[in-house]
């Protein structure tokens, strides 16, 4: 009878050691995939503020620095390279109906490292100028 359970005590410890590995792929998993939906969710809502601020003033500088101040959690902080605004100014007419976006690419490195070095993330917001 004793042989029986330390033989069966055996394999539960073999059996661990098979599906330990798997679930710290997993909980690593979850955590890299929250990490990037909350940048994903930041850089959304830092481009949006750089689309506002470029509608109602037409100033990509400011526009620039409006996207930079509305993410200042991201590691690596954005830059200037990483922010695209299409068209580069409103026009002033009245009667025009254009729209101003601007898109931010970042790459967001893993905080393991596990699945690689990093991946690219995009944040866009479209605004119609002159509010």
């Amino acid at each position: 009878m004793r042989e029986r359970l330390s033989a069966e005590r055996g394999a539960s410890v073999v059996e661990f050691a098979l599906i330990v590995p798997l679930l710290v792929v997993l909980v690593l998993g979850i955590v890299e995939f929250g990490h990037a939906f909350q940048v994903q969710g930041t850089l959304s809502s830092a481009a949006r503020e750089g689309a506002r601020v470029m509608a109602l003033q037409s100033n990509p500088a400011a526009a620039r620095a409006a996207v930079r101040a509305a993410a200042p959690t991201l590691d690596p902080a954005i830059s200037d390279a990483q922010i695209a605004i299409s068209p580069s100014a409103c026009p002033t007419a009245a009667a025009t109906t254009t729209n101003v976006r601007v898109t931010i690419r970042y790459p967001m490195p893993f905080l393991t490292g596990f699945f690689g070095a990093d991946v690219d993330l995009t944040g866009t917001g479209v605004m119609r100028c002159n509010g």
